[in-house]
């Protein structure tokens, strides 16, 4: 990884840290990824997280029935309907996640120094002496001295809702261990995490392919989260799946980065992903404190350089239960959006979070204020770089465009796509400005019916950094008459004035395919 890697402009103004922020129709460039649950599944809750600024709703099939998130589901439709904001929609797989199970629901209270014995026995009662779990090869897998972690939420053995085991003895399926910090336990379900240790089970199961080839085909997701991707064949296994599922064929696959053996595979896992959700909360078990910023600033800058949407999680927990961030975690955001994250994931925050909207709204402002100290110049230069000559076509077109818009000064760049790859490209140098991505759909037939492609492309560009979907009237062809693609432009100018990021005089970049030919334009606009 290149040294000097802060993306910052130089000098800072101190009068612009006290300007105050100016709302506008983008929040933030960044996107923000929203994980729905119970206390964010009504249509009001759900249509103030939109107009906050939340672009893909996240449903974590880890909690709740599919019956549940079909409902909050529904609540989300309605709420894109009357925000007239679009939404993307990501299933989050429960992988290869240990469980303990606690069916009595009774809070467990583990004391520090103290005995317990992990079981596979799932008949026996859930005590502060023994707890069951739902995976028979644990004991087959550890070692006297291993650490274990407990908990429903947080994992750093530090807080009193999560624990903090190490291994002292195996006895046959048992795992006796020592109690490191004294936590109560409460609720049904609790995530076990073994640190560093390789765990034999699938990295989508059984119970995850029966929830994607129902809920996920019915609702015909854009993004399926790989909970615990180990290595690159995960994730092909997965796209194999996926592509004997109809629509589904066309979803985005972002790997979850979430233990040392995703991270040892990294570089084979981001060529076989459409994305990456570096995933902190586990990853901050599985490598030493210290460790987490490097992995952090060298995943995002291979995401970057390979133009693939790279998400941050586990950034503002403390306003699960607070308004305010701490000073650290509001830091934290800023340097990861410094680093080059496209999109920030809420978990618990906006999930069980008692502010969700307000979450939202923060991260959004602490984003935009990143957005405009962030070095593109810097950044454009080492992307080029690493691209290298000669250029593809696209490549080439991509970086022409955003050149063309900055140095014009150009308030948009407007681009033609059906596939939203070219879009994706642009954004990839991550120009000053938003991109607004037009969409033309594409009919197809199955010999039965005739069908338009173009909604999920659309919807897949709310993951990326700088990227703002349109889908065009499909009448329209992609390539076509000069004479259509200037209505379609037309139409497309006046979505960027009504949102109020194109006025009069303003210059704008367009970048569209004529025939075999890729073409970018500047246009000056008139009264």
């Amino acid at each position: 990884m290149p040294s000097g890697h802060l993306l910052l402009e130089e000098p800072i103004r101190m009068a612009s840290i006290l300007e105050p922020s100016k709302a506008s129709f983008f929040p933030a460039m960044t996107k923000i990824v929203g994980t729905l649950g119970p206390k964010s599944r009504s249509v009001e809750v759900i249509s103030g997280c939109l107009k906050a600024g939340m672009s893909v709703a996240r449903f974590d099939f880890s909690w709740g029935d599919p019956e549940s998130h079909q409902e909050t589901l529904e609540n989300l439709k309605t709420a894109i309907k009357s925000t007239k904001k679009l939404c993307a929609v990501m299933l989050d797989t429960v992988g290869a996640e240990m469980q303990v199970v606690n069916k009595s629901k009774t809070p467990i209270s583990l004391l520090a120094d103290g005995q317990v014995v992990l079981t596979p026995d799932q008949g026996q009662e859930a005590t502060p002496e023994i707890l069951p779990i739902n995976f028979d090869g644990l004991a087959k897998a550890l070692k006297k001295g291993d650490t274990i972690f407990i908990g429903q939420y947080l994992f750093t053995g530090s807080e009193t809702t999560s624990v903090w085991l190490e291994v002292s003895e195996v006895k046959g399926q048992d795992v006796v261990c020592i109690i490191k910090n004294s936590a109560t336990l409460a609720g049904s379900l609790f995530t076990l995490h073994a640190s560093q240790i390789h765990i034999d089970l699938p990295t989508l199961t059984e119970k995850d392919k029966e929830v994607i080839s129902t809920w996920g085909v019915k609702n015909k997701i854009d993004f399926l989260s790989l909970s615990y991707t180990r290595h690159a064949e995960d994730v092909r296994q997965a796209r194999e799946f996926l592509s004997k599922l109809g629509d589904l064929s066309q979803t985005h696959i972002f790997a979850k980065i979430e233990n040392v053996e995703g991270l040892t595979h990294f570089d084979e896992i981001l060529q076989e992903a459409d994305g990456i959700i570096l995933s902190r909360g586990n990853l901050g078990i599985d490598l030493p404190p210290e460790k987490v910023f490097l992995f952090q600033k060298s995943a995002l800058y291979k995401c970057n350089m390979a133009g693939k949407p790279a998400v941050l999680t586990r950034v503002v927990d403390s306003m699960t239960d607070n308004l305010r961030p701490t000073r650290a975690e509001a830091t934290d955001v800023a340097n990861a959006i410094l680093d080059g994250s496209d999109a920030i994931l809420l978990g618990a925050e906006t999930l069980r979070g008692l502010y969700p909207i307000e979450t939202i709204s923060t991260v959004g402002r602490i984003c935009s204020e990143a957005e405009k100290v962030f070095n593109q110049d810097l950044y454009f230069k080492k992307t080029v770089k690493y691209v290298g000559e000669p250029m593809t076509h696209l490549e080439s077109i991509a970086s022409s465009a955003v050149r063309a818009a900055i140095k014009v000064k150009a308030s948009i760049i407007i681009c033609f796509t059906s596939s939203g790859r070219a879009a994706r490209l642009i954004a990839k140098y991550r120009p000053t400005m938003p991109v607004l991505s037009v969409v033309i759909p594409r009919l197809k037939t199955n010999q039965l019916k005739w069908s338009f492609t173009g909604a999920f492309e659309a919807r897949q560009s709310l993951i990326v950094r700088g990227l703002f979907p349109m889908l065009a009237d499909p009448r329209h062809p992609a390539e076509s008459t000069s004479a259509t693609n200037e209505s379609i432009l037309k139409v497309a100018l006046d979505h960027g004035k009504a949102l109020g990021i194109i006025k009069s005089h303003d210059r704008v970049v367009v970048c569209q395919k004529l025939g075999d030919a890729s073409v970018v334009k500047i246009i000056e606009l008139e009264d």
